[in-house]
């Protein structure tokens, strides 16, 4: 641990979320205005980020599942005159602090060694939930004997409080070494490597590290670097899928999209890929990826934004690493390393200098990567159904505006009043209907406002048409390129596969030239099935979500 006030300060909102989470997957309700008195110094980000959780959850799920905590008096913490004598141990100093632990440097008296004893924050006041996460961080460093990872040596109690003992590791943490600045590259790339290695191996064993972060890795006077504080480790399991916890657990800096997606997300060992890469782009940058004015800012960004290029930030960065740490900051977890030890071999080729594997780009993989979901295909859960009924209403007012010219009514202003009042009171409805459904994204913003551009766009070609003095329903080849370019910015947006949609709708332009008799129901069965097949594929993905 570091003694940072800024970085204590992090810790303790990450344990007190993690302890919600905890909490929240025994079913129980969770008093959150409980803890917030508790800790009234974190109340606001505790809120923040709990709602955070709670907002990502809902994006994908039109159900979201308030936990809450059985009440219980305020307990103090851990309070010692140093130096202290308990059993086998003095404790000398305190060396960390967290929201759950503190850490001390001790010494073991039989053996005459120094360690580092960790013990509960709030001792034998701890609640069961904090016991229990307690016991599995030291099951689960106790479970791992790699150079790289800090060993535990004994797990019992000290005057009533449950505590650990392991090795004392002199030296710094790498977040105190970054403090400085950027690493060099191959300093960078050597420590990396050496992580990841150790993660490779705790992943070997069934443990996922679930917040990995540079206050978490120490480096030793050798210059070697050690993984610690499993606090917030995970069993793997291979029977079902991993963990959907519903709350955050970890650093905002520094964990994977799914982490922060809460009840979204799945967790595996892809998570501690792309918090690797997170430590990997702050010693090329001196900063992590993402990083706003408070937690949950910061998880915002990490949901919706894409990170920026670390020489962008550092111009001198390595080009090398800056693309192994891009391919570990993949939103979608497949695009990322599929191992940690993946990771740490194209470290060690970069340190080799032989070729990286991040450098590859095969056709089959740019057009792979081309017609692929991006992280935000998630939001079209919610308009599945919606699309689906769209689709309907596209198809019928292009139905009646065939029948209208069939029937040689040149009014136009039947057909303004159909295309923009009735259109737009539908558009108003779509809209109305999706507010019901969740929390409206800054995605679902962005494409709303594109496509209320294209109504306003189709609603003005009437007047075009006066103004040229051309026959009602001259410039309707012009529909399928308007809506041909709304999938385009979708397909950069949301999903690749809409780039089908796009050329489908391109195409259909000179066929409705051809065959003006026809051309409105040709425009409303390729727009329509536009909108259907994806919407029935989202409707039916939501489906088995909430199933």
């Amino acid at each position: 641990m570091t003694g940072d006030p800024a970085e204590q300060r992090e810790q303790q909102l990450a344990d007190l979320l993690a302890a919600l989470a905890d909490r929240a997957q025994t079913g129980a309700v969770i008093d959150l205005e409980e803890l917030c008195g508790q800790h009234p110094d974190l109340a606001e980000e505790l809120r923040s980020l709990w709602g955070t959780a709670l907002l990502a959850a809902a994006a994908g799920s039109s159900e979201t599942r308030v936990p809450s905590v059985p009440r219980r008096d305020d307990a103090p913490a851990v309070s010692l005159e140093l130096p202290h004598r308990s059993g086998d141990y003095e404790l000398l100093e305190e060396i960390g602090r967290g929201g759950m632990g503190v850490v001390f440097r001790a010494r073991q008296l039989t053996l005459q060694r120094d360690v580092a004893v960790k013990m509960i924050l709030r001792g034998r006041f701890a609640s069961a939930s904090e016991r229990e996460r307690f016991r599995a961080e030291a099951t689960a460093a106790a479970a791992l004997a790699h150079p790289g990872i800090v060993p535990v040596y004994e797990v019992g109690e000290m005057d009533g409080h449950p505590f650990f003992s392991m090795k004392y590791v002199r030296g710094r943490t790498l977040a105190q070494r970054l403090a400085d600045g950027p690493l060099p590259a191959r300093d960078a790339a050597e420590l990396l490597a050496a992580v990841s290695r150790a993660v490779e191996f705790a992943h070997s064993r069934g443990i996922l590290h679930r917040d990995l972060k540079p206050s978490n890795i120490l480096i030793d006077e050798e210059g070697r670097p050690h993984v610690t504080d499993f606090g917030l480790a995970k069993q793997v399991s291979t029977a079902v899928s991993l963990t959907r916890s519903g709350a955050i657990l970890g650093t905002p800096a520094y964990m994977a999209p799914e982490q922060a997606a809460g009840m979204r997300g799945e967790v595996g060992p892809a998570s501690d890929v792309y918090s690797l890469g997170s430590i990997l782009y702050h010693t090329l940058t001196g900063r992590p990826p993402f990083q706003a004015a408070s937690p949950v800012d910061t998880v915002l960004m990490l949901l919706e934004q894409d990170v920026v290029p670390p020489r962008v930030i550092n111009p001198r960065a390595d080009r090398d690493l800056e693309l192994i740490a891009l391919r570990c900051l993949q939103k979608p977890p497949d695009l990322r390393y599929p191992t940690a030890g993946s990771l740490a071999q194209d470290l060690e080729a970069y340190l080799k200098d032989e070729p990286i594997a991040a450098r590859s780009g095969r056709f089959s993989q740019v057009l792979a990567l081309l017609i692929r979901e991006t992280h935000h295909a998630t939001v079209l859960e919610n308009w599945g159904l919606l699309w689906i009924w769209h689709s309907l209403v596209l198809f019928v007012a292009c139905a009646l505006t065939n029948a209208l010219r069939y029937g040689h009514f040149e009014e136009r202003w039947y057909y303004i009043a159909l295309w923009t009042i009735g259109l737009g009171t539908w558009a108003a409805v779509f809209w109305w209907l999706r507010r019901r459904v969740g929390p409206v994204t800054f995605v679902e913003r962005q494409i709303a406002h594109v496509w209320a551009g294209s109504m306003i766009a189709i609603g003005l070609l009437f007047f075009v048409e006066i103004l040229l003095d051309l026959p009602v329903l001259t410039l309707s080849p012009v529909l399928p390129l308007i809506a041909g370019m709304i999938f385009m910015v979708k397909a950069g947006i949301l999903s690749g596969s809409f780039y089908f949609q796009a050329v489908a709708l391109f195409l259909t332009t000179p066929v409705m030239a051809l065959l003006p008799d026809f051309a409105h129901l040709i425009f409303g069965l390729v727009c329509g099935t536009c909108f259907f097949v994806p919407g029935w594929k989202y409707y039916r993905q939501r489906a088995r979500c909430n199933g």
